[in-house]
């Protein structure tokens, strides 16, 4: 007791705070797995190394890798995973809109092959899941849970059957659409096509929920949302989306929206990337975005047209008078609490968008950093209980009632 006293008076208060919270965020983790709903590793392998694992080892630091034509650093490996105590991540499967038809379905293959070859690389630390009870069961054989979620509806190629086929094949949700529209689905990033769901976009709403495949609405115009939350009889989720209250981005979610997803029992897994998060950030990066435009604008503006060189200088000239805003772990931690305030502690959760994003914010670099933003939130005032929700329990719930819904749907179209 002497010893403890006298240790109290040597550290300051402030340092025992936060190993508490430290300590406290260690414990919750031990007994809930974080789930991640958002990583595009996948793509960054396939584009930097060939799809090939003898390229790349995520058994070792992959921040400090040489950046090449060939090489990136990412933000993504097994030791910065085991330092983040993430328990579960959704790795996406995403491929460029700009791939449709039957090359899209097979570059989905073969970007689901890929995450499966990667947990066959690496046994000892990822176990693929495909049901809530796998999540829960990895977790507690202390390896990663390794899930797949479809980014965008132009990957099934308009086709039920083969939505199908990518669910057998493994993907636990999918993303209705990405930065375009789809046929049957507007995105939110594209010209209004269909104010929200065709015939044909509900009908898949209404497939997935009979797979239990849950719906993913990241990513989808507000009026997608409302109709795919009207049609669908399962929890919904967005994977990785912030708050469109404190950032007014077509990609964030909006307050109205927000009341239906806690009916609904859905969860909103909040986003990391800095023009999502940090409303000077994403003024900056529409600024930056003009200037390029005024300098070069092949092939017909720009005030350097067909002159790269100056075109590059003049730009670097005015990101050094217009330097980059800061995006903070803090600003990050702002929209997990407004998702909380508006739709309940019930209703949020994580989806960082690490590897899909080409920064991050300061303290949230990558994976390893995920406690420092549950200790975050506690310095808020958010109990353990709090943080089992959003790390993971919430999107377990979600999923085990998709299940539900799933095995509900699939014993009546037998009858």
């Amino acid at each position: 007791m002497l010893r403890m006293i006298c240790l109290m008076l040597f550290f300051p208060l402030s340092t025992w705070a936060a190993q508490d919270y430290q300590h406290r965020v260690e414990q919750v983790l031990l007994r809930t797995p974080l789930i991640d709903g958002h990583n595009d590793l996948p793509w960054e392998i396939r584009e930097h190394y060939k799809s090939d694992f003898v390229l790349i080892d995520l058994a070792s630091d992959t921040h400090h890798l040489p950046v090449g034509a060939d090489q990136a650093a990412l933000m993504t490996d097994i030791p910065r995973l085991r330092a983040g105590m993430v328990g579960a991540q959704f790795w996406s499967v995403w491929i460029p809109v700009e791939t449709q038809g039957f090359q899209a379905v097979q570059m989905t293959l073969e970007q689901i092959d890929l995450v499966k070859r990667m947990a066959a690389r690496y046994p000892t630390d990822f176990a693929m899941a495909y049901t809530a009870a796998d999540i829960r069961r990895i977790h507690k054989s202390r390896k990663i849970a390794s899930l797949i979620g479809i980014e965008g509806g132009h990957q099934i190629n308009n086709s039920l059957a083969v939505l199908r086929q990518m669910y057998d094949a493994g993907a636990r949700y999918m993303t209705l659409t990405h930065s375009t529209n789809t046929p049957w689905a507007d995105s939110a990033t594209d010209s209004p096509a269909h104010h929200g769901l065709t015939p044909f976009g509900i009908d898949v709403v209404k497939e997935m929920n009979r797979l239990g495949m849950l719906v993913d609405l990241s990513h989808v115009a507000p009026d997608t949302m409302k109709a795919a939350l009207a049609a669908s009889q399962a929890p919904v989720i967005f994977s990785h989306s912030s708050a469109r209250a404190l950032l007014d981005h077509p990609r964030n979610v909006p307050d109205d929206i927000l009341p239906a997803l806690a009916a609904n029992g859905g969860v909103v897994m909040v986003n990391f990337a800095p023009t999502y998060v940090s409303a000077a950030r994403n003024q900056w990066q529409a600024d930056r975005a003009a200037e390029q435009t005024r300098f070069n604008s092949p092939p017909f503006a720009g005030l350097y047209i067909g002159q790269p060189d100056r075109a590059k200088a003049a730009l670097a000239e005015w990101e050094a008078q217009h330097p980059r805003p800061i995006t903070t772990l803090a600003q990050v931690a702002d929209h997990i609490d407004h998702v909380r305030q508006v739709a309940g502690i019930d209703h949020v959760g994580l989806g960082s968008d690490f590897d899909g994003i080409p920064d991050a914010p300061v303290g949230l670099e990558g994976v390893d950093r995920y406690p420092a933003l549950l200790e975050e939130l506690m310095r808020r005032g958010w109990s353990d209980a709090d943080i089992a929700k959003l790390a993971g329990e919430n999107l377990l719930r979600a999923m085990a009632a998709a299940e539900q819904v799933s095995l509900k749907l699939r014993d009546t179209s037998q009858r």
